[in-house]
């Protein structure tokens, strides 16, 4: 497995080094992958801060998972990603959708704590 994606919770949760709040068997994966998030995680940490939600700072949070982690930006073409968002029509929320069909275009794992992705993307990782 070369390349596996985090959703937001997850991205901003190993952020936080809440590394707690992971499922064995997430960390043991998390060791030995390459990590990628959507440019839609960055754009969801923005929103979540203007909502005084977390205090993250979008380029903080890259600059310090690429560091700590070496997590990479995924640069999927986005008319291929809007295209595959088309087909994830079981959620409303733009953010989800986006992320997911990123993970889609790379037809890569995503790692979620999120029950209606994990029912949907066959992909969704985490129990």
């Amino acid at each position: 497995m070369d390349a596996v994606h985090l959703d937001t919770h997850t991205a901003v949760w190993l952020y936080a080094g809440r590394k707690d709040l992971f499922p064995a068997r997430v960390l043991k994966l998390l060791d030995n992958v390459d990590l990628y998030v959507s440019p839609m995680v960055l754009l969801e940490i923005q929103f979540l801060r203007e909502a005084k939600k977390v205090d993250i700072k979008v380029d903080t949070f890259l600059r310090d998972m690429r560091a700590e982690l070496g997590l990479k930006l995924c640069d999927a073409n986005f008319a291929s990603v809007i295209l595959e968002s088309v087909r994830v029509s079981w959620t409303r929320d733009p953010f989800d959708r986006l992320i997911v069909a990123q993970a889609m275009v790379d037809d890569a794992l995503l790692i979620t704590r999120d029950k209606l992705i994990g029912e949907h993307y066959r992909k969704a990782f985490w129990l």
